[in-house]
């Protein structure tokens, strides 16, 4: 699980968002969470919890999970070709 601070356009990162993505080098990686930093601080001790037992079971997901995940509407995948 990655805690990442993101700029926003002309404010630097102390005025932009925080997100939040589990991550498996060489696997795949999933955007759960994001909020302008003027908006909340950071999130909670429960909230912490919370996101590193989805990142223990979303991590493990197979093609057919994600498969299922996309179809079902909580996974909507993203594509870049940067």
């Amino acid at each position: 699980m990655i805690k990442q601070r993101i700029a926003r356009r002309g404010q630097g990162k102390s005025g932009g968002f925080r997100v939040v993505l589990l991550y498996r080098r060489g696997a795949r990686a999933f955007f759960v969470y994001g909020f302008a930093k003027s908006e909340r601080a950071n999130i909670s001790q429960d909230e912490l919890a919370a996101l590193k037992e989805l990142a223990s079971e979303m991590l493990t997901y197979g093609e057919t999970e994600i498969t299922n995940a996309m179809e079902s509407g909580p996974l909507i995948e993203v594509i870049c070709h940067e």
